[in-house]
């Protein structure tokens, strides 16, 4: 038929074709495990070798500023000007970092400490860290161990920090909590001087003893009263600080930890082991005065250890009773000589550091006056309860009792 249309031809799609699903791959957990260590350490190492780098040059330019002072000695505000002048061209071309302040602490930083580096050619940074420097810690630790006065103080804090990579934060601690004048007094004063020239050397177990423990990071100070298991339940919350202030070595085991003899239970409160001296440590926690049963119970305590825990090649259990007042007197009466026990007094406030080192200078006389006892000026100023807490922590009747012995209401 002419003039008719044709029906259109049905042109038949062909099927879309659907993207073939991603393979998938199973990444070997092992493989990660590899590459997360391999990228943090080498960040580690890129962040120490930067420190690293940033200490020698901040030595390397006060010990330039300091032979440049010395040509010009004849002319008393020749140094001062010369900062200054310095200064203005370090920030103009470096930018931040070279104000005079910092300019005083690099001359300051090599005056100090140039004895411990030797000579050091005008090289490019590169060349610099090639030479294996004994300046370990970063510029902000040595910032901070500069505004220690005491030489020896200043050397102990310097090899402790590095050797038991103590963050600034941590350094900061230690010194406000005086690290040093607390080991110092535990010490033999023979051995006094070994602090100042090699660190704490764990030899025998008193050489991790310190005098007082402080726990002020417990928050403690701040509560009218607490029990024995609010305190253990601080540190346990704490651990970490707290093993910070036992000192090298520690590692926590227990808490409560449980044994039985002839039907009864018995309980140590904390138990840890130290790996330097290998050796189970005991630590037993009393709120008040220290007693004759404490340390019978502490020796109770270490013989169990010693006979039904500890291996054939580990050293004897140490016991620590940690109380608020310690008398000396009666733990020689009660103890031998060479006996593992130990009390040790701890506080929950930082000390005073002009006050030990008054106690120091008082223990140094006493070993010239041929071991006559003195007295102790920090058992003088800390004998009673309230002379180092405030009296609205105490209860009405205590504070009234304080107010009257002469005690003055903070």
């Amino acid at each position: 038929m002419t003039g008719a249309k044709r029906p259109a031809k049905k042109i038949s799609k062909a099927p879309a074709r659907t993207a073939a699903p991603p393979a998938v791959v199973k990444v070997p957990r092992g493989m990660v495990d590899e590459l997360r260590k391999l990228i943090r350490t080498a960040r580690r190492t890129a962040s120490t070798t930067v420190n690293a780098l940033q200490v020698l040059t901040n030595f390397e330019i006060g010990r330039r500023i300091v032979e440049q002072e010395q040509k010009g000695k004849a002319r008393a505000d020749y140094g001062k000007a010369l900062l200054k002048e310095l200064s203005e061209r370090l920030t103009d071309e470096f930018g931040k970092g070279f104000s005079e302040r910092n300019l005083q602490l690099f001359r300051r930083f090599y005056t100090e400490f140039a004895s411990r580096v030797p000579a050091i050619s005008q090289t490019a940074s590169a060349k610099l860290l090639e030479s294996r420097s004994p300046l370990l810690l970063s510029w902000s630790h040595y910032v901070l161990l500069m505004g220690i006065g005491n030489p020896q103080e200043r050397a102990f804090y310097e090899i402790e920090a590095a050797d038991e990579g103590w963050t600034l934060l941590e350094l900061k601690r230690q010194v406000a909590s005086s690290l040093y004048e607390r080991l110092a007094l535990s010490r033999d004063k023979k051995r006094l001087k070994e602090l100042s020239s090699k660190g704490q050397i764990l030899s025998k177990p008193e050489d991790a003893l310190k005098e007082p423990y402080v726990l002020e990071f417990l928050g403690l100070s701040e509560k009218a009263c607490y029990s024995e298991s609010d305190l253990e339940q601080a540190i346990i919350d704490r651990i970490e600080q707290f093993l910070l202030e036992m000192g090298k070595g520690f590692l926590f085991e227990a808490r409560q930890k449980r044994f039985t003899f002839d039907e009864d239970h018995f309980f140590v409160d904390l138990v840890f082991y130290n790996r330097l001296m290998r050796c189970y440590v005991l630590v037993d926690l009393k709120l008040g005065k220290l007693t004759h049963q404490d340390l019978g119970q502490m020796q109770m305590y270490v013989n169990h250890f010693d006979r039904h825990v500890k291996t054939k090649d580990e050293n004897p259990t140490v016991g620590i009773v940690l109380c608020k007042r310690k008398r000396q007197s009666l733990v020689e009466l009660t103890l031998p000589p060479d006996s593992n026990i130990h009390a040790r007094e701890y506080q929950t406030y930082l000390p005073s550091k002009e006050v030990l080192k008054e106690r120091l200078d008082t223990w140094a006389r006493e070993a010239e006056d041929g071991g006559v006892a003195l007295p102790d000026p920090l058992e003088a100023r800390e004998a009673s309860p309230w002379s180092r807490q405030p009296a609205r922590l105490a209860t009405p009747s205590m504070r009234r009792r304080a107010l009257s012995e002469g005690y003055r209401e903070f």
